[in-house]
């Protein structure tokens, strides 16, 4: 209870106008000539009282001042408030006479943006504070005159729930009694003019309505009892360079859909999703963005709920089963994430507070042409605080085992699809945009020192160097990074009609020149089979014999090739139709014994690689890898061998690129002795001829492709063969 300061007439005018910047020296307890003292404000009532236990103590009105009440309260026990009009009564806790929950350490941590633990200050927490239960609300908004809390448990009038100002910190903050989970919620917010802003969902809400409704929604996200206690002390061995890493990437509202056309849930993905993966033999799930966002044809890319689990498939403690249920399987959970940008959404963060806060003010700098959306103002200190905690946010709370970065190269260049004139350079006249290379090496710099055992990701385009170098060595700090420039070079080699294919030899072998300057992982993802690029299958040539022969020889070259395996759901598949986000795997192709030795074939795939040392143990390493035949263009013939640890047997790949089946094709190889056919593309259980070598081939010695020993190898028409050599 602090002394009264003797509000006057236009204090208390600014009050009921929605114009008082700090309710909390008029309204609540005070201290005058020596004895208590409450102002009440309550817009709907005509009486007031305070009341202690049973025994009520009026509250006179205020003159000029319509819904203020004024009056003694004596003693010093907590009061409640007792409203009345017309007839009717009511009765409520006053949230002014709550103390502050916010610490000094909170108010110094977010005042020089270093709070690492973003979301336990800010954000609606369901607390008991003073003895009483209810939610506390903080959020950020430095340049307002005013911010209100306001929901369905105040009418949505800005002027029942105005909040406290933290002094230089920009927060705001309030505690509201009686308001529990599941309650709606906004922010009112008057700018820096005076101008009622668009009511604001909250920046670091942890859940929101359906989407199109955007109410925020208070979620107690305490007390989730993980049981994934194994795989979270021992993920670092699954997740380093030298482990096997095949990801299946999902949009997990499409995946599969139920009942009538709902998208799955997290807690029947918890059981359908993670037995698909497991039994396929990938290692990960790596799953579209899941922070909530508001336009379904975003995939999630545009996000606004920025702490929140899409509300399309639960709940949060829903979404904590889902990865608790993966974990327990041994599989690993990445997460998309969008640091990248943000939607215009009027009730999102743009001119968050009435200014550009979260983005530049400059469109040259925070508009991006090619999604109509606005750029983080990475430079300052509170927003690089609020992305950098969003990140250890979802591996903390949420116990993700990674966060896959979209689009790196767009933060990384401030010309980025922009023309001369359209963007302005760095300091030193430069492209390179400083402040974005600062936040990603602090994110990983984070997420790294406080999670051991993570693993970050980066979607990045471009030749920058050092992306998945440590930062205390000038890289970026990612543990690894898609490799674009594989993917590009080699499906477009793959669509090409096979007599064309010895002319464009060259993109199948180029990845090798730089395959170990990062840590690559080759992805197969979303963007290949949408907006017209066609689906896996239909990118091929031929009869359909030729496009399954095709896809299962270039899913047995993708498997054999240094860097860890990413695809997107359905291509595992082989499914006709491109990916439609409003539907769901095409499963019915399953019917179709071709659709289903594709998927055989990743399962099997999946299955060699994890069990083979020699095809994921030195992926990121040069001496894991030796071409035997890079350059027989003609024959469109492709072959190496790939090592592990001394003692690890080699496995020697081999593709055949033409509809021509190569018979006694005389192959260099590493060692003399049996050589077993491991995997075949073309067995028939895959779909294919069933053509090959009977189970193994004999090497004898004599130097050939510059390898020790030979063998008169069998290679089937659009196949891969996989030989391990006997020990």
């Amino acid at each position: 209870m602090t002394d009264a300061n003797h509000p006057t007439a236009p204090d208390f005018q600014r009050l009921i106008n929605g114009h008082h910047d700090d309710p909390f020296s008029i309204l609540g307890p005070h201290s005058q000539d020596g004895a208590r003292s409450v102002t009440a404000f309550d817009p709907g009532a005509r009486e007031m009282w305070a009341v202690i236990g049973d025994k009520p103590h009026p509250l006179a009105p205020v003159d000029g001042a319509p819904g203020v009440f004024r009056g003694k309260v004596p003693g010093d026990k907590p009061y409640f408030l007792r409203g009345a009009a017309g007839g009717n009564s009511w009765e409520f806790e006053d949230a002014y006479r709550f103390g502050p929950v916010l610490g000094e350490i909170d108010e110094y941590l977010l005042g020089e943006g270093s709070h690492l633990r973003l979301w336990e200050a800010l954000g609606a927490h369901v607390i008991e504070h003073e003895g009483v239960r209810g939610t506390q609300f903080a959020v950020w908004a430095p340049n307002a005159k005013r911010v209100s809390v306001v929901g369905d448990f105040n009418w949505w009038d800005g002027l029942r729930h105005t909040m406290r100002r933290r002094g230089a910190t920009g927060v705001w903050e309030i505690f509201v009694p009686a308001v529990g989970d599941g309650a709606l919620y906004r922010y009112e917010i008057v700018g820096p003019d005076g101008q009622l802003q668009p009511h604001k969902s909250d920046p670091v809400g942890f859940g929101s309505e359906h989407p199109p409704a955007n109410a925020s929604i208070v979620r107690d996200i305490e007390g989730y009892g993980w049981s994934d206690g194994d795989w979270m002390t021992s993920r670092q061995a699954a997740q380093n360079r030298e482990a096997p890493i095949s990801v299946y990437e999902v949009h997990l509202p499409s995946w599969r859909r139920k009942d009538w056309g709902r998208p799955i849930s997290y807690v029947e993905a918890a059981t359908e999703l993670v037995d698909y993966v497991k039994e396929m033999g990938f290692t990960h799930i790596e799953l579209l963005p899941i922070s909530e966002y508001p336009f379904d044809g975003s995939w999630g890319y545009q996000p606004i709920g920025m702490f929140a689990p899409t509300i399309r498939c639960g709940l949060p403690h829903e979404f904590r089963d889902l990865v608790n249920a993966a974990h327990r399987a041994g599989l690993g959970v990445i997460l998309d994430w969008v640091p990248g940008h943000f939607p215009s959404d009027p009730h999102g963060l743009g001119k968050f507070d009435g200014t550009a806060l979260y983005e530049h003010a400059d469109p040259r700098e925070g508009f991006h042409k090619d999604w109509n959306t606005l750029i983080y103002n990475y430079g300052r200190a509170e927003v690089s605080n609020f992305l950098t905690a969003n990140a250890l946010y979802w591996l903390e709370e949420y116990h993700a085992d990674g966060l896959r970065v979209d689009a790196v190269a767009s933060m990384l260049y401030r010309d980025y699809s922009r023309q001369p004139g359209e963007w302005v350079p760095n300091k030193d006249g430069g492209r390179e945009n400083y402040e974005a290379i600062s936040l990603l090496q602090r994110m990983n710099t984070a997420t790294y020192g406080e999670n051991p055992g993570i693993v970050t990701v980066a979607e990045e385009s471009t030749a920058y160097p050092g992306v998945s170098q440590p930062v205390d060595q000038g890289g970026l700090g990612f543990g690894f990074k898609w490799n674009m420039g594989w993917m590009n070079d080699t499906l477009e080699y793959v669509k090409k009609d096979p007599v064309y294919r010895q002319y464009h030899h060259h993109q199948m072998t180029f990845g090798l020149v730089y395959a170990f300057s990062e840590n690559f992982i080759l992805p197969i993802s979303h963007d290949e089979v949408v907006h017209g690029k066609g689906s896996m299958i239909g990118k091929m040539p031929g009869s359909d014999w030729e496009k399954f022969a095709n896809l299962r020889a270039y899913y047995g070259f993708m498997w054999g090739h240094p860097g860890k395996k990413l695809l997107f759901m359905g291509q595992e598949l082989a499914q006709w139709s491109e990916w439609n986000h409003d539907a769901q795997v095409d499963w019915d192709c399953l019917q179709n014994p071709a659709h289903a030795g594709i998927q055989a074939l990743v399962r099997d795939l999946n299955h060699l690689y994890r069990d083979t040392p020699a095809l994921h143990a030195k992926d990121c390493y040069a001496d894991g890898f030796q071409w035997i035949c890079g350059d027989d263009a003609q024959n469109s013939v492709f072959s190496w061998v790939r090592r592990g640890a001394p003692g690890d047997p080699e496995v020697v790949v081999i593709c055949n690129f033409t509809p021509q089946e190569q018979g006694s094709y005389r192959m260099g190889m590493p060692a003399t002795g049996r050589w077993r056919e491991a995997l075949n593309s073309d067995a028939e259980i895959y779909g294919g001829g069933n053509r090959g070598n009977y189970g193994a081939v004999e090497a004898h010695a004599g130097d050939h492709h510059g390898q020790p020993a030979y063998a008169d190898v069998t290679i089937p028409p659009l196949s891969t063969v996989y030989l391990i050599r006997d020990s």
